[in-house]
């Protein structure tokens, strides 16, 4: 794994362990949570009716571009994504690398009706309890930060408190090891993670190895119609696009604009 993802790993790793002491009671607090609003359904529902399933994500800030957007407002950029088409929302959660919190998550949540994806980086059972606690109606699996064992178990546990589950792969050698879990979704994010380097073609070339009944949603670089055009006349109709749109005025416009919604 790159030095950046080993270090956001052993951040992880500690605060979990801080967290777990803090919140006894994850397991009640997820199994009394607010009914799930099915992530995968509205995507499903958005490509039934020949639209590109658009998942917008609210972010502040990355590792590599620092602060995305100044005027950070979690429910009011959901309110805007909803409004222009939007089929869910993701949410950064990650607080050192990200500057996310998990009150967004809930605050966007809150703000709409669409289905919201956790996006942290999951690294153990406990993690799927605090997700579904907060509202989650999906996570996030990362192949690169994980080994099979340990994604089946945690693919499961969502499963089993009613969310859905995506899987990030980068490369040929994690969609084998992601194709033999359950989900349908599977996500491949066009970022070179040792490089950083963003290029279409990862997704594409990486398509000839999937099966049909799994979706995939193509992750980072989609910054034109130009690049939506192309992922749709390849058959992908499902994006996770969240950098162009902070830095946009208006979030959800920015997003009408680039789907033609």
């Amino acid at each position: 794994m790159p030095d950046i993802l080993e270090s956001i790993l052993a951040v992880k790793k500690e605060e979990v362990a801080r967290s777990r002491k803090s919140r006894p009671d994850i397991r009640a607090e997820a199994e009394s949570a607010s009914l799930s609003r099915g992530f995968l359904a509205a995507i499903r529902r958005k490509i039934e009716s020949n639209l590109p399933a658009v998942i917008a994500e609210i972010k502040k800030a990355s590792p590599s571009k620092g602060i995305l957007r100044q005027d950070f407002d979690p429910p009011a950029i959901a309110r805007s994504y909803a409004m222009h088409g939007a089929a869910c929302l993701s949410v950064l959660t990650d607080r050192p690398f990200f500057k996310g919190d998990a009150q967004y998550l809930v605050d966007a949540r809150n703000a709409c009706e669409l289905p919201v994806l956790r996006k942290d980086f999951m690294i153990d059972p406990w993690q799927v309890y605090e997700a579904r606690a907060m509202g989650a109606d999906a996570m996030l699996l990362i192949v690169a930060a994980l080994d099979l064992p340990l994604m089946k178990e945690m693919e499961s546990l969502a499963m089993s408190l009613g969310m859905d589950v995506l899987i990030e792969v980068h490369d040929r050698n994690e969609l084998d090891i992601a194709l033999e879990l359950e989900s349908p979704l599977i996500g491949i994010n066009n970022r070179n993670l040792k490089t950083f380097e963003v290029s279409l073609d990862n997704t594409l070339n990486l398509l000839d190895g999937m099966p049909e009944n799994r979706l995939v949603v193509t992750e980072s670089g989609i910054l034109q119609s130009g690049d939506v055009d192309l992922m749709r006349k390849n058959g992908v109709n499902v994006f996770l696009v969240g950098e162009a749109f902070m830095r946009a005025d208006d979030p959800g416009v920015a997003l009408s604009r680039l789907f033609g919604l």
